[in-house]
């Protein structure tokens, strides 16, 4: 099947039988009534002149001008049909629509070329033997008459197709170009929503890892000193009214770092624009800020420790070699990992004996910290843990292209390492 492209351009076929609208259908069965009236008209005059009865000439043409009713289906039997019948005088409208149709739909040029040469040729023939008889015709007028009409009826039906199936197959390039373009920009927008998904995990996944080191730590260190505060306060009013001080710094230090954490997640924000998939803050921005921000650092490590000693830890603090300026995010892992093993060993390893481990060196920084086995007779002070404190300093530790190792130790005790380079790597 062919198609002239008339009728093309919709997003599916709903008319009957090779027809893509109902339309189409109507124009051509239309055409088809035209052009065969048409021909039973002109096939009286053709009975007369070939000695056939006049029925038998209407009838011929009535089916002839009916075949135009297939022009969509079968263009070149239309086409050839209407030369067949030019030396009968009769087809106007089938040649005419015919050649259209040829030239419109998708029938390689050379078929197209071949034919309308074939119905200009009979056009030619047949005009000039109808008007070379006529008297006072001289023959120079009668061959320009003939190529005139020939000419006419033959050439611009066949350009108007040409042009008609050119810009159809235009509009369809440029249609499925648009189809493309729109499938490529749904693709984008998904894969920008699966970004701003990302990106809101990892702002998540961020917030409650800082959230989990402020928080964990200084409520452990709170929980250990009102312990020993409940077991001393009448034994020892001195004693229990410092630990009662402690667990008052101890909040207050929870507070400020809270407080600093909160400040910058509103600074990120933008109160005024919805919460839409290209408005997320990304991840690298949020981090800067922390980063920027007043966060810890490698010289806060001893008064880390102090913390510690005071909550009744024995923790030995060794530090090698000199460290050299290193960057904020870089410290700020660091004494984040120390704190977060302290806190577990506040929690699982109470009375055992620390080592805190840091060691600067040539392009890199290297941390332990390993406690002891714990006693058995060792009241436990009943922390929670909710198992994403080793999660939370291996991801740290990896995010900025280091190693992170954790692991029981052959004396019974706990040991967590971790190497962090000098300068992180580029997110």
């Amino acid at each position: 099947m062919t198609s002239t492209g008339e009728e093309r351009g919709g997003a599916g076929r709903d008319g009957p039988w090779w027809w893509e609208r109902p339309r189409g259908a109507v124009l051509d069965v239309g055409l088809a009534a035209v052009s065969a009236v048409e021909c039973a008209v002109e096939g009286v005059p053709f009975a007369h002149e070939a000695g056939l009865p006049v029925p038998v000439g209407v009838l011929l043409g009535l089916l002839v001008g009916s075949t135009l009713v297939l022009r969509r289906r079968w263009p070149i039997a239309v086409v050839l049909v209407g030369i067949a019948v030019s030396p009968a005088a009769m087809g106007f409208l089938l040649g005419v629509v015919g050649l259209y149709t040829l030239a419109a739909c998708e029938v390689p040029r050379r078929i197209t070329a071949t034919l309308a040469s074939m119905s200009l040729v009979a056009t030619f023939v047949v005009m000039y033997v109808r008007t070379i008889g006529d008297q006072g015709a001289s023959r120079s007028l009668v061959i320009v008459l003939s190529v005139f009409v020939a000419v006419a009826l033959t050439v611009p039906p066949v350009l108007l197709g040409l042009y008609i199936g050119a810009r159809r197959r235009l509009m369809e390039s440029l249609q499925e170009r648009a189809d493309s373009l729109e499938r490529e920009l749904s693709l984008l927008a998904d894969r920008a929503e699966e970004r701003a998904e990302w990106a809101r995990t990892e702002e998540r996944t961020r917030i409650a890892r800082e959230m989990h080191d402020v928080v964990a730590h200084r409520v452990s260190l709170m929980v250990v000193h009102a312990a020993a505060l409940e077991a001393v306060a009448a034994k020892d009013p001195e004693r229990a009214a410092k630990n009662a001080a402690l667990v008052g710094d101890m909040g207050r230090q929870a507070l400020t770092e809270l407080r600093e954490m909160l400040g910058v997640l509103r600074a990120a924000e933008s109160p005024k624009r919805a919460p839409t998939a290209a408005a997320v803050v990304p991840v690298a921005a949020l981090v800067g800020s922390f980063e920027d921000g007043p966060g810890p650092s490698l010289g806060e490590l001893a008064a880390l420790v102090g913390q510690s000693r005071a909550a009744g830890m024995v923790v030995e603090l060794d530090v090698r070699g000199a460290g050299a300026g290193y960057p904020a995010e870089v410290e700020q892992a660091t004494y984040r990992v120390v704190q977060e093993a302290l806190t577990n060993c506040h929690k699982h390893a109470p009375g055992a004996r620390v080592v805190v481990r840091l060691a600067h060196r040539e392009g890199e920084v290297a941390m332990q910290v390993e406690n002891g086995p714990c006693g058995a007779d060792v009241d436990r002070p009943g922390l929670p843990s909710g198992g994403n404190g080793l999660v939370g300093m291996r991801e740290r530790v990896l995010g900025l292209g280091g190693v992170f190792v954790s692991g029981p130790t052959d004396e019974g005790g706990f040991k967590v390492s971790a190497v962090l380079p000098c300068a992180p790597r580029q997110g």
